[in-house]
């Protein structure tokens, strides 16, 4: 029997879009995958619906303990906040580098590419996200296109990527096919 696959889900410790961190996850779920919450820090995070704090959730392994080789995908949702400060955080933007070195696939949406900005993995890649990630896509080396979703599988590796709370179908499709799951 194979082994259940693990998807490793990206988040600061707020300022987490929730719905693009609830129904990424419950996708792969549903799929029979193992959605796994990576954070800075063990304990819980504070998600947002945009400005207004919604739920918390509890964090599964620090981003310095985490192997990115123990983990099939990666899924980063957006939330502004939660962009901007993973981005900052060496031990997420090296989990990155080290997962897209081993040409793993990676879904991100809204802010959520901008933590692939800083990890330097966009270069020549095509992508989109929320529109004011446009020019900082473009000057990392990346396109930037204004779709619902966008699948690169150029240089090695799959990136999916969407712009917002409601290109959520599409993306959940798109990614679960990227991480080799079928939506049930």
């Amino acid at each position: 029997m194979a082994e259940q696959k693990k998807i490793a889900f990206l988040v600061d410790t707020e300022g987490i879009e929730q719905v693009e961190l609830t129904e990424p996850w419950q996708h792969v779920e549903k799929a029979g995958a193992l959605p796994r919450l990576l954070a800075p820090k063990l304990g819980q995070v504070q998600a947002f619906d945009h400005l207004t704090p919604a739920d918390t959730f509890d964090v599964d392994v620090p981003f310095a303990h985490a192997d990115p080789m123990d983990y099939d995908g990666v899924v980063i949702p957006g939330g502004v906040a939660n962009a901007d400060f993973l981005r900052m955080d060496g031990d997420a933007v090296r989990f990155v580098k080290q997962h897209v070195a081993a040409g793993k696939p990676i879904a991100a949406i809204c802010h959520g590419p901008w933590l692939l900005v800083e990890a330097d993995v966009v270069r020549d890649k095509t992508l989109t996200s929320f529109p004011s990630l446009a020019t900082d896509i473009s000057n990392a080396g990346g396109r930037w296109e204004d779709v619902e979703v966008r699948v690169d599988r150029t240089h090695g590796w799959t990136l999916v990527t969407s712009r917002k709370p409601d290109d959520l179908p599409a993306f959940n499709r798109e990614a679960l096919k990227a991480f080799g799951l079928h939506d049930l």
